[in-house]
């Protein structure tokens, strides 16, 4: 099993779980969470102002799937999330060493 950490836009977010219904993935965890990536932030101007954000609103979707999912679902996040410009996101891809579900005490791939 796999945990697939994806960050993008939270604008982007509806589009990426269309996708994931579509090959069939429905269980997913969304976070918002603030980040930055190489570019540091951006800069921005308010009445004249210039400042920097340097914290940007992202948003994380977690998704735990079996070995063999994982290409598929990093595929129709990229697809889904992708707008061409910096700050698209990032996806990290984590082995998952056993997984429990609470109900029923039930482990392994049938837990997912």
């Amino acid at each position: 099993m796999q945990l697939i950490h994806a960050i993008i836009r939270s604008s982007k977010v509806e589009d990426v779980k269309h996708a994931l219904e579509g090959i069939g993935k429905v269980s997913l965890t969304i976070t918002d969470v603030k980040g930055r990536g190489q570019q540091k932030g951006i800069k921005q101007q308010w009445r004249g102002s210039e400042y920097v954000l340097d914290l940007i609103p992202k948003s994380k979707i977690e998704i735990v799937v079996p070995d063999g999912d994982v290409d598929p679902v990093v595929d129709a996040i990229c697809e889904a999330a992708r707008t061409g410009q910096v700050g698209d996101g990032k996806i990290f891809v984590v082995p998952v060493t056993r997984t429990i579900r609470v109900r029923t005490g039930e482990e392994g791939d049938g837990a997912i």
